[in-house]
């Protein structure tokens, strides 16, 4: 399979280079240049796989010219033999709905499944290459306690994790904080999560910065992410049968609910995907009416989600686009200006496929007080705005995707219900060992300089 870039279609690039640089040299990022679509035999020869097996069917279509499908088979296996689920993902219910589970890996979050599998993926990368990788990535939250269980140890890789100081969890930001091996190095900066991204891309499009380095990045802008992601949507349609199935997915920046529209586009029956936000609701506002204009970033309960510019959404404006990376280019201009209003034809063309709604902070610590007084079951915050979402457009038959345990926010469940969840006992350790971080300004130059005295 052959990529390009949202900005630059006229260049092809192999998997290998999407995977490794993460963003495109124009500052753009990779989609396949084509892309295959099952027909109802091919479903139904994936319908009874198991989740590794089916990881495998479906990621080895995105990378066969890197690695052999047999190798891919072997890290998949590897990947999730820590998880405490046998099957990576567990489908239950709240209520009417059916919540995905996918928190059951290492740091209890869903970017386990994907950070798990590409740590092993860069191993193999490496036992090939005489090099040395930098990975510099920018969390809300979760990203970067998956990333650092995913890298920690590791042989010529080193991480870098910028997160937002003091907007996280102190459960996620202590996940981070308390790895002692010697190739991890968390940086807290003054701002929000929008500026550390906006540190992390600068970075990378600084060419001659980020080759010095050898600079990668693991963010969900990275390829390998995607359709890492994209197994847990056949894997639960297959487990449902049904004709169709909807999903309501908590979004930030637009990678895990990007992976259920991959997932449609290669033949999966998904009638509406639910894209479900907090007060920070930019993509709500996009999808609903149009507005794609940044506000000021809001602090709330659920900050993996506290993100206005959602980086994946390029990937669907290039594709209601007709493909065309001009007008993408052009496009992502004026959101870089804050001055995009989405036209009415391709609004038309998102809803389509698209649904959104947002929840407000007392409306998420009430869904959460809800549940637990009807069904016994406690969500965590992002979990609840995705309940709460799939609430207010009643669809009630839908599949809710379930990002983080309840553990890692103590602070929202305890609002909601004076109650929390306790970290499992394998992970009780990070609550008193000592914290390790780096606060630097919001400044590139500062983080530039502390990563080249790192490496």
């Amino acid at each position: 399979m052959r990529y390009v870039s949202t900005r630059d279609n006229s260049k092809e690039h192999n998997f290998e280079d999407v995977f490794i640089k993460g963003l495109a040299d124009d500052g753009g990022l990779y989609l396949p240049k084509s892309l295959n679509k099952y027909n109802v035999e091919e479903l139904s020869k994936l319908k009874n796989l198991n989740y590794n097996e089916l990881s495998t069917e479906i990621i080895n279509q995105f990378s066969s010219d890197f690695i052999s499908k047999e190798k891919l088979s072997s890290l998949i296996n590897k990947s999730y033999s820590t998880f405490r689920e046998k099957e990576v993902v567990k489908l239950s219910k709240v209520g009417e709905l059916k919540l995905l589970e996918l928190f059951h890996g290492p740091t209890l979050a869903f970017k386990d499944i994907a950070m798990q599998f590409i740590g092993n993926l860069y191993e193999y990368y490496l036992s090939k290459n005489d090099k040395k990788i930098n990975i510099v990535v920018a969390t809300s939250g979760d990203t970067g306690a998956a990333a650092i269980d995913a890298i920690k140890g590791r042989s010529n890789l080193n991480i870098f994790v910028l997160h937002p100081n003091n907007k996280i969890s102190s459960i996620q930001r202590k996940l981070m904080t308390t790895v002692v091996e010697k190739n991890v190095f968390n940086i807290a900066i003054d701002g929000n999560f929008d500026d550390c991204q906006n540190i992390v891309k600068s970075m990378f499009l600084d060419l001659e910065f980020s080759k010095s380095i050898n600079m990668s990045g693991v963010n969900s802008i990275n390829w390998a992410r995607i359709i890492t992601q994209t197994v847990y949507y056949f894997y639960s349609y297959f487990r449902l049968d049904k004709e169709t199935v909807s999903f309501s997915v908590p979004t930030g920046n637009f990678g895990d609910v990007f992976a259920g529209y991959l997932a449609k586009k290669m033949g999966l029956p998904i009638d509406k995907l639910i894209v479900a936000t907090n007060e920070n609701d930019i993509l709500h506002r996009a999808i609903s009416k149009g507005d794609y204009t940044s506000r000021e970033v809001k602090e709330t309960s659920s900050p993996s989600m506290d993100i206005q510019l959602a980086s994946n959404f390029e990937r669907l404006i290039y594709y209601i686009n007709n493909s065309d990376s001009k007008i993408t280019a052009d496009i992502m201009k004026k959101i870089k200006q804050n001055s995009h209003q989405i036209e009415k034809n391709n609004l038309e063309i998102i809803q389509k496929d698209f649904l959104s709604e947002s929840c407000n902070e007392q409306e998420t610590l009430d869904i959460i007080k809800k549940n637990y007084e009807e069904n016994n079951i406690i969500l965590d915050p992002h979990t609840a705005v995705g309940v709460g979402a799939a609430y207010k457009l009643s669809f009630n038959d839908c599949v809710v995707l379930s990002t983080a345990h309840p553990c890692k926010f103590p602070d929202a469940t305890n609002n909601a219900i004076n109650k929390h969840k306790k970290l499992p006992q394998q992970l009780q350790h990070v609550l008193n060992k000592n914290e390790n971080f780096q606060v630097l300004k919001n400044n590139i130059e500062e983080v530039k300089n502390f990563i080249k005295r790192k490496v």
